[in-house]
This record gives structure tokens, sequence and C-alpha cells, in this order.
């Protein structure tokens, strides 16, 4: 198997990881700022919330493979239950030099795929029962390779880091209105609680943002990684191409209702089950299909010695 190290992808995690460092720096020390002014619960307060959003993490990282099966429903099935598709799964995951991971199957009729777990020991590759009713052999291999580029590059830890602090701000910013009460004790004659408090949701409103932004353009990128990497495992690029195809036109036929009940696992996906002009490309968790077909033709004329 040819296999190049994404470099671009290492170096975007890793100022990803610097600019969540600072915004965590900045964060709490707005958080604890502001507490220090409310002369109520000292330092409490910001313990719980470190305590919650650590909790919040915890789970997230070692139970996120049940956490998606669970919302997506998707069972995990064994060789003798599934044999053509465990094997076409394990053929993949030799050529890759990973470990076999657990082959699931989403009831859906939207045509998708997905990987999840915290590591190449602990992933599971997932594809809905419509995906396979489209695509032939070769096609639904392409799709299986790309769900296991992402394990071989690690996004799944990449994304719980990434949403890990964005998580935090969520939870602040859902407890405003206890906040504000908080903020409202303080022994000031000119509002300075207040002042104090809106200053710090300004902060943590900013970092919500700029967080969201940050793990979504990881998202699109590794998304390009991934689809590199389905070539690479494959050899055939225009497998993959001819599946995003499918799956994109496909998509367009699937009963809105259908798509709405899984788009909360759209980051997973190959293909978002729900996009286009409704969603900005600035937050969207995918690159268009446009963009992706050009990355694939130049991953085909650079395998091709061009």
């Amino acid at each position: 198997m040819i296999w190049k190290r994404d470099f671009g992808l290492l170096a975007r995690q890793m100022v990803a990881w610097l600019i969540m460092g600072l915004i965590y720096v900045v964060l709490f020390s707005v958080i604890a700022w502001w507490l220090a002014g409310t002369g109520m619960f000292g330092s409490s307060y910001l313990y719980l919330i470190i305590g919650m959003a650590a909790v919040m993490a915890l789970i997230q990282y070692f139970l996120s493979d049940k956490l998606v099966l669970m919302s997506t429903r998707a069972k995990v099935v064994s060789e003798d239950e599934e044999p053509k598709l465990y094997a076409m799964v394990k053929k993949l995951a030799d050529e890759a030099d990973l470990p076999m991971p657990r082959v699931a199957i989403m009831p859906s009729a939207v045509p998708n795929a997905f990987a999840t777990g915290r590591s190449p020991k602990h992933a599971v590759v997932a594809v809905t029962q419509a995906i396979r009713g489209i695509l032939t052999d070769e096609e639904l291999e392409a799709v299986l390779a790309h769900e296991l580029a992402h394990v071989k590059n690690r996004d799944m830890l990449t994304m719980t880091i990434g949403s890990f602090l964005v998580s935090i701000a969520a939870m602040i910013i859902n407890n405003a209105f206890i906040m504000a009460l908080l903020s409202s004790n303080r022994d000031s004659e000119n509002g300075g609680g207040i002042i104090v408090f809106i200053v710090a949701m300004v902060v943590v409103v900013i970092v919500y943002i700029v967080g969201t932004l940050v793990t979504m353009a990881i998202s699109r990128y590794r998304e390009f990684a991934a689809d590199r990497g389905s070539a690479y495992i494959t050899r055939d690029p225009d497998a993959l191409i001819r599946a995003l195809k499918k799956i994109s036109g496909r998509m367009d036929t699937v009963p809105p209702d259908k798509k709405r009940e899984v788009s909360a696992n759209n980051a997973f996906f190959i293909i978002p089950a729900i996009s286009g002009e409704s969603v900005m490309e600035l937050i969207s968790t995918h690159p268009t299909l446009e963009k992706r077909i050009a990355n694939l033709e130049k991953v085909k004329q650079e395998m091709q010695g061009y």
C-alpha cells in the first residue's frame, strides 16, 4: 500500500491544539476573574464547571464509540452475520496495517457510512442499509477505506480534543442566567458585577464561536485526508469518486424527515445528510463534492506519476 503521512493534517492538528490551549487559558482566567468578584461560592463554582466538563470529556473519550452507535442505532455484527461485509473490512484493514475494527450496520434509508472510536484498537466502521443497495463492491470498498483512513489518521481523538472547550463554553452559555444572578450580588455601587459578567459572557461566546470554527476547519480537512487515504489503500480513486457522486445524488431523493433523523451525526458521515445552500461552507463539517472530486483527481495524477 502507498501511504503518505499527511503532514498538512498533522500541522493543522498542532495549530488547533495550540489555539485551543490559548483559548483554555483565556476562558478560565476570565471565569476566575468573574468568580472572584461575585463574593459567592469562592472558587467552588469554577471547580464545579471544570469537574463537569472533565467528566463530559472523559465520557466522550472512553465511551464515544458506544454513544455514537447508540445515537445512530447502529448494530455491531459478527462475521457469521455479515460474512461479505466483514471480509471487505478485514481485507482493507490488513492493507492499511490496522487492527480489525468492529463492523456495524445502521438501519437507515440514508445512504452513508461512518467510523468512530478513540483509537485504532477501539474503532468501529459502520454502513447504513441503504448504501449497500446503491454501490458496487469496488465503490463500497472505497467508502470503507475512507472510513479506515479516518481511523489511521486518529481523527476521532482530534475531534474529541477539539470539541472539549466548545462543550465547556456551551455549558457556561446554557447557565448564563445563574451566572447573571451571581453577578447581581456583587457589592458594587457602579454596577461593576454586571459589567464583569457581560465581559465574561462575551469572551465565552467568542470562545464558543472560535472553537467551533477551528473544529469545523479540521473536520473539512480531515475529509480530504480520508479521501486521499482511501485512494492509497484501494489504489482506485475513481471508485471513491463514483461512490461520492452516487451517495450525493441519492441523498437528494431521500425524504427530508429521514435525513433530519440522522443529521445530528453529520460530522461522522462520509457525506452530510443535510447540506447545500442552507449551510454556509465556513461552518460546514465537509468540503463540497466538487472540491473532494478535484482533490481525488490530483491524487490520481500523483499515483499515475504525472
